[in-house]
């Protein structure tokens, strides 16, 4: 895997520092209130083990898969729900957590969908920001780093199903999703 990453844009300890200062405000914001996180599997899951982690203040969780993007390097435009949540959301403050804004589409209709069943806030956090490719009017709440309109990979984002075990964000080279 190390030999098809062009370059490392975020080390671990740097996405470590950056997920802690997000967790701290998070936890600020939401004093008081039904903090509930909700990942978009399954790019977000590394960060949200994190995120959660960093947060001190209590809070539930629950899991959502969509797709947007099949095996492709680019969004589809067509979203699909595979796995819907599984508590109600009335009267629970909705943090929806991605890995990354990109196009933007996909958080625009989930927020949408979510929004209809009542829940008492719903606000985005993404761990990394593409707002060159943006094609929703939409915007992150949270957002930990904005990145470069290459293909990254690591840290819970993929190409066809690998690297998301890299600890690490790199840049993949092109040559491996152009084959």
């Amino acid at each position: 895997m190390e030999q098809d990453i062009r370059e490392v844009l975020f080390s671990e300890e740097y996405l470590a520092e950056v997920v802690q200062e997000m967790g701290r405000k998070i936890s600020e914001d939401y004093k008081g209130k039904n903090l509930l996180l909700v990942s978009v599997l399954k790019g977000s899951v590394v960060f949200m083990a994190d995120l959660m982690r960093a947060i001190t203040i209590p809070c539930s969780i629950d899991f959502m898969s969509v797709s947007s993007y099949g095996s492709g390097t680019k969004t589809s435009g067509v979203v699909r729900i595979l796995k819907d949540l599984d508590v109600e959301l009335s009267g629970k403050d909705l943090l929806l957590v991605e890995d990354i804004l990109d196009s933007g589409m996909t958080l625009s209709y989930i927020r949408e969908m979510l929004q209809q069943r009542n829940p008492s806030s719903i606000r985005l956090c993404t761990l990394f920001d593409k707002p060159e490719r943006r094609t929703a009017d939409i915007q992150a709440d949270y957002s930990g780093l904005q990145v470069p309109d290459e293909f990254i990979v690591g840290y819970g984002l993929d190409y066809d199903e690998k690297y998301r075990n890299l600890p690490y964000v790199g840049i993949l080279k092109p040559e491996v999703y152009s084959k």
